[in-house]
């Protein structure tokens, strides 16, 4: 079994801001796996908010020794390298059994999704243009996250009057910011708040009035994170990045069913070669967003199909 990583960047179709910063293109790294003549592939999109880099991640990977296993991945950090390698060992067993990764998996088939599209942090104007361009989708998605977030939001229900919000505040909030807003929230009909205080100061959560579902992103990574979440949030974003891949992304949506947690899946800003695996994820969720190649001004060959009936599964050229 050889294993090879290499970088990709994709451009951009316009700068992204979220709390912590902006960008104008996604790094990715591609991981391949060959086997008897047979390659798969996967994508992970290094953060760092986790301590990732594409550096640290790399060398995870190519330090790797001996054949390697999906179980054998568990041995690796809940992360963006086991995400990649193991979506790449899934798809090279799908390619080599000639079947697709749903039914290895033991997994009805998949369909569309509707997804969010994702407005980025900006000012009330600019979000509220953002929101009338794409007012015809019926669910968006707004990058919050400062003490000055009411005219933001403000803008986008008046540009967008008749789509569905959830905000993303990226830890931006303070306790006190999130229950000034929380009654504007359900004012304007927000569906959703994602992650309102920093994953280390959530305890605020607890006995606080959640009139809009709360969900969980940084301070939901794997199985692992799900004790530590009673009484705070409503919904788990699941993302493979977080997850360390589609084996465990599966098994957190399993549990967090279980305990009652609606389930919202996720992605980084990658190609369609990274929302692939999600997509099989997201099937009946909550919340689908994964309108990363949405993002892009370029995407991978045979890239995944966006319309109205939202992201379809990925074609087995592309993964899977």
């Amino acid at each position: 079994m050889q294993i090879s990583v290499s970088r990709d960047v994709f451009r951009l179709a316009q700068v992204f801001t979220i709390s912590r910063g902006s960008r104008s293109e996604a790094r990715v790294l591609t991981v391949k796996v060959s086997d008897e003549g047979v390659t798969g592939r996967g994508e992970c999109v290094p953060y760092a908010r986790y301590g990732e880099t594409l550096e640290n991640v790399t060398a995870l990977i190519e330090g790797l020794q001996g054949p390697v296993s999906r179980a054998a991945l568990y041995e690796l950090p809940a992360g963006a390298a086991r995400n990649a390698l193991d979506c790449a060992l899934w798809d090279l067993e799908a390619k080599k059994a000639g079947r697709r990764v749903w039914e290895l998996a033991g997994l009805p088939a998949p369909g569309p999704e509707i997804t969010a599209y994702t407005l980025s942090l900006d000012s009330p104007e600019a979000m509220r243009a953002q929101a009338a361009k794409n007012a015809f989708r019926p669910l968006l998605k707004i990058k919050l996250g400062t003490p000055d977030d009411m005219p933001r939001l403000e803008a986008v229900r008046a540009g967008a009057p008749k789509s569905t919000i959830i905000v993303d505040a990226n830890e931006g909030w303070s306790a006190e910011v999130y229950a000034d807003l929380a009654p504007h929230l359900v004012r304007l009909g927000v569906a959703l708040v994602e992650q309102p205080l920093p994953a280390g100061e959530d305890e605020a959560l607890i006995g606080m009035a959640r009139p809009v579902p709360v969900c969980a992103d940084e301070s939901c990574h794997d199985r692992a994170s799900l004790a530590a979440l009673e009484g705070k949030y409503d919904v788990v974003n699941i993302k493979l990045d977080k997850t360390g891949g589609l084996t465990e992304a599966l098994a957190l949506r399993r549990e967090a069913l279980a305990r009652g947690y609606g389930v919202m899946v996720g992605c980084m800003v990658g190609s369609s070669l990274a929302m692939a695996p999600a997509t099989l994820v997201a099937q009946g969720a909550m919340v689908t967003d994964l309108d990363g190649p949405l993002l892009l001004a370029e995407d991978r060959d045979t890239p995944l199909l966006f319309d109205a009936e939202g992201v379809h599964p990925p074609e087995a050229a592309l993964w899977g």
